[in-house]
């Protein structure tokens, strides 16, 4: 049940031909009174765009505890191309039809960049970690597909600037590059994007109270034209009063023109004209041509709800809001590639480095045999020693081949994250050499206590930017809720006005006497003529009201905005979570590189002892004090500290990366430059602190060892 109410005062005055005063006068004194209203009832009008960008404090917030601010990622107008989508396509007075042409998008690369063509000699790419990242960069699927959120984000902007809904961006950070790395504190946090969990509503679907509040005014003006012709014809039923015609034929022509425009005040403009020219062989009608027009005009400012500046622009301070949660997607996205890239990286590093282990295995353990063989022909060794050897070289060739298999997919898997397409035979076939290796030097973070290093993470994490301006949305939507709880109080002013005129019709039949009239009677007016009355205060129909509208118990309104303030509190909640998470991930980080650093060095001292080990019995083995079954244990002892060695420097590899993405200080520390970044052109290649070159890089792409016989 809903109360109307409504309350118009009116005057329409005759057409006089005297003291004829300009209408306009009282339109606009009129309008400024009720623009002036609704001002002062709007809230958050005087307001500036800073202060409306960020979460006005309007009681609604809890005592947050003081936690360092995220900083925002910069620039602000990351894009992949000069176009900026927030922006009209062409400006009215430049290109008037440009508006209403479709946009055309460039269709989508699918070349690698040259950089990656240029690595590939003679069969090869001597791939370094630096040129690996800058390869992504340019190439990785993931950040390709990522760039076009940040215009789909700039769209929003200039729908909002339109008055219209959002659409979101849908940014999120891809994982779809095989090996890829998956984020202990968050998935992505773009608007449109995905959270965890299933959503519980009808079909699957739940709506969120984001942009709840009354609908902005439309703010793009509309012109409507209607021309219209009509011939008709009509039988008469009854010839008296048709002058003794069997039917009367008359044709009206028609010119309507009308013009609507919203205002960021909450105020709303719709003016409209129309005109008629009708032409009849009816006698009892004098004008023939008859001219008619008629001028309307009537303002319209909402009081209560939608009253306002920042009601009605709330939409441009969340689409502001959500291109800044894209940029901070983006950023993430690099992060997470580039630390995807890196696990890859440092994946075939020791694939590599484990063909290398398993090619010296296979060396000793075939020594060990021939030994073992010489040793039979003399009579010191018994025949069951030279089987166990010979089963030795086969295991040995066995995991060779395996780990020449893994190293030949592991290539691979670094070959499409780096590279946009693989149908080039020559990039396909090119074997990758890595040619780093990561240093054990202590990092300068693991110098600083833990308390620098956890502000630091809070200062650079994308996914507490996220949150934050999330918040900021969620507490802008709760102030268009609350707006849209008051009732409709609309004040109004209009003004309208009509003038007549034609040309006497030579049909004209005076009805006292049945003769035609004599010409002259009527004074003819031509459209210049009406178009005069009609703006001279002739015959005015002026006037001023309210409508108020107060809908009963309010249920859906009331359910709105507490679901508003619901998802606000749940917004403060995931952002104290994000801190207590990133925090401990910190000091997870910093921990288990000081154990992973621990665990190569404690590697290093047990793959020393068992080379003496295996030296040692091989000259007892010599000197007839020693069996080929010892040696061939030595030898599976020093093949298990090697690969605990590799295994222990790939470990400490990825979390020594990984700390710099949990400080969220990778693009600062390789020095990536995120507008290339967005842009797809690198001409800086990162540069990686802590690596050393690494030592006899060999060609692995030897055929593996045929099995023993």
């Amino acid at each position: 049940m809903q109360l109307f109410d409504s309350i118009q005062s009116q005057r329409r005055d005759a057409p006089a031909s005297g003291g004829r005063a300009w209408a306009g006068q009282q339109l606009r004194a009129s309008t400024a009174a009720i623009l002036i209203i609704g001002l002062s009832w709007g809230p958050g009008v005087h307001q500036g765009f800073a202060q409306q960008a960020t979460a006005p404090n309007n009681g609604a917030a809890s005592d947050l505890p003081a936690e360092p601010a995220p900083t925002l990622t910069k620039p602000f107008d990351l894009r992949q191309s000069q176009r900026d989508f927030s922006k009209p396509a062409g400006r009215l007075l430049g290109n008037p039809i440009k508006p209403y042409l479709p946009t055309n998008i460039p269709m989508a690369s699918f070349l690698n960049s040259p950089r990656l063509g240029d690595m590939v000699k003679e069969g090869k790419i001597y791939l370094s970690l630096s040129d690996a990242l800058a390869l992504a960069l340019e190439n990785n699927y993931d950040i390709a597909i990522s760039r076009y959120y940040m215009d789909k984000a700039d769209l929003d902007i200039l729908r909002a600037k339109a008055g219209s809904i959002l659409n979101g961006s849908g940014a999120q950070v891809n994982s779809n590059t095989e090996g890829g790395y998956v984020s202990t504190a968050a998935t992505g946090g773009g608007p449109g994007a995905t959270s965890g969990g299933a959503p519980v509503g009808t079909a699957g679907l739940t709506l969120t109270a984001s942009g709840a509040g009354p609908a902005p005014e439309n703010m793009d003006p509309s012109v409507t034209a209607n021309v219209q012709f009509e011939r008709q014809k009509t039988p008469q039923s009854n010839t008296l009063f048709s002058g003794g015609l069997a039917a009367l034929t008359t044709n009206t022509d028609q010119y309507n023109f009308t013009y609507n425009q919203g205002f960021i005040t909450g105020t709303s403009l719709a003016v409209g004209m129309t005109n008629e020219r009708i032409t009849t062989d009816n006698p009892f009608v004098d004008y023939s041509p008859q001219l008619s027009s008629n001028f309307t005009a009537k303002v319209t400012q909402h009081l209560l709800q939608g009253a306002g500046i920042f009601v009605n622009k709330r939409y441009v301070y969340q689409a502001i809001n959500n291109r800044q949660i894209t940029d901070s997607t983006f950023r993430q996205q690099i992060l997470s590639t580039m630390n995807q890239v890196e696990n890859i990286y440092w994946g075939l590093v020791n694939t590599y480095e484990d063909v290398e282990a398993k090619e010296r295995a296979v060396e000793q353990s075939d020594r060990a045999a021939k030994d073992a063989r010489r040793q039979l022909d003399i009579g010191s060794m018994a025949p069951l020693d030279v089987l166990n050897a010979d089963q030795q070289v086969a295991a040995d060739k066995q995991a060779l081949i395996s780990a020449q298999s893994n190293l030949k997919f592991q290539q691979q898997i670094i070959k499409q994250a780096i590279a946009r397409n693989l149908n080039d035979p020559a990039l396909r076939a090119a074997d990758v050499i890595p040619t780093d290796r990561v240093s054990l030097e202590e990092l300068p973070e693991e110098k600083q206590s833990i308390d620098d290093l956890v502000r630091q993470a809070f200062t650079q994490s994308p996914v507490l930017e996220q949150a934050m301006l999330t918040l900021k949305n969620d507490e802008i939507s709760l102030k268009g809720a609350k707006n849209g709880m008051l009732p409709v109080l609309d004040a109004y002013g209009f003004y309208n006005s009509s003038a007549l005129g034609g040309t006497q019709s030579v049909t004209a039949l005076n009805f006292e006497t049945g003769q035609l009239y004599p010409p002259g009677t009527f004074p003819s007016a031509g459209y210049g003529t009406v178009l005069q009355n009609l703006f001279n205060n002739s015959a005015p129909d002026k006037g001023a009201g309210f409508n108020l509208n107060i809908p009963i118990r309010n249920r859906v309104l009331q359910a709105q905005q507490a679901q508003a303030l619901i998802e606000y509190r749940q917004a403060e909640l995931r952002l104290e979570q994000l801190y207590s998470q990133i925090q401990a991930n910190v000091v997870n980080a910093l921990l288990a590189l000081t154990n992973d650093r621990a665990l190569v060095n404690s590697n290093i001292a047990a793959k020393e002892y068992a080379v003496r080990n295996l030296d040692a019995e091989q000259k007892k083995l010599n000197l007839g004090s020693s069996t080929s079954a010892v040696v061939l244990q030595q030898q599976r002892a020093l093949a298990a500290s090697d690969n605990a060695l590799i295994q222990a420097r790939a470990t400490y590899a990825k979390d020594r990366a990984a700390l710099y993405q949990t400080l969220g200080s990778t693009l600062d520390h390789y020095g990536i430059n995120l507008q290339e970044a967005a842009i797809g052109q690198v001409t800086t290649t990162p540069l990686i602190p802590g690596l050393t070159p690494a030592k006899n890089v060999k060609d692995t792409s030897t055929p593996p060892p045929p099995p023993a016989q």
